[in-house]
């Protein structure tokens, strides 16, 4: 899938600044598709970028990977991790580090890394532990095209606002009545940019435009499971946060993860219970 961009959309990505990816992560990609990627020349890459370095040590060590003993260094992470499984989680921790610098967005950098937390329990929980990393990335790197619209627009402040006291669905929408974009195609041009994996990229681009998403062939089965991974992480997220409060986001796509997912209703929210009284 390429992207769609309105020309009102061009006009103003003309002026939206996209970071580039950092020059670690570059190299990091470089040394990693190789057929024998060097690990100590890996290792060499993460630990010069202190801020990436920290960040990747903050989530193998979180209650997510649940590990018995701290793992106190890059070396030791890949050793017990593999490249396979550090990749996705590299990539997640670098845009947090290249976007996530405005103290204003912390709150919402904060959310974002819960709700990364919860994908990984989340994949386990309905037994598809190898999407566990896959869907941590996705849900960090999801919401990115948020920070980026309000670095450029000053009054973006109010459709968070918006989307806090309604859904972010509706707030995808207001968006594009605003700016003539919305958070969804800014970052899903992000992760193009980054090479995330295609899979992603759709996902991200159509995270608020479900309708009809699962009956289409935009998204294989991967995708489609990466997809209810990460609503239902941000449903889990947003029920910890209001219990008593109605979710419309999750309402408006919640039969569809049923469906795709093959699972009762009463079993799936058991699994969301089990989730929320862990985090």
């Amino acid at each position: 899938m390429s992207i769609s961009l309105t020309d009102k959309e061009k006009t103003i990505l003309r002026n939206v600044s996209i970071p580039p990816r950092p020059e670690a992560l570059i190299k990091f990609s470089e040394e990693t598709k190789k057929s024998e990627p060097n690990i100590s020349r890996v290792s060499e890459i993460l630990q010069n970028d202190v801020g990436i370095c920290a960040a990747i040590l903050q989530v193998v060590n979180s209650s997510a990977f649940r590990r018995a003993k701290e793992i106190e260094s890059i070396d030791q992470a890949i050793m017990i991790l593999g490249l396979k499984r550090l990749i996705p989680l590299v990539k997640a921790v670098a845009v947090k580090a290249a976007v996530g610098k405005d103290p204003t967005m912390a709150k919402f950098w904060d959310l974002q890394s819960n709700i990364a937390h919860i994908a990984s329990i989340a994949a386990m929980k309905i037994d598809k532990p190898s999407l566990s990393n896959h869907a941590y990335m996705l849900a960090l790197f999801h919401g990115v095209g948020v920070a980026i619209l309000n670095q450029h627009f000053g009054d973006f402040v109010e459709v968070m606002s918006y989307a806090d006291n309604n859904n972010w669905d509706d707030a995808a929408k207001l968006q594009f009545e605003k700016y003539h974009t919305n958070h969804a195609t800014i970052g899903a041009l992000l992760a193009q940019q980054w090479r995330l994996p295609k899979v992603m990229i759709n996902i991200i681009y159509y995270q608020h435009d479900t309708d009809g998403l699962f009956q289409s062939e935009e998204l294989d089965k991967i995708g489609l499971d990466l997809l209810c991974l990460l609503k239902l992480s941000r449903h889990c997220a947003f029920l910890k946060d209001k219990p008593s409060e109605i979710n419309d986001e999750w309402r408006n796509i919640m039969d569809d993860v049923l469906d795709h997912l093959d699972m009762e209703e009463e079993h799936l929210f058991r699994i969301i219970e089990e989730i929320t009284d862990e985090i």
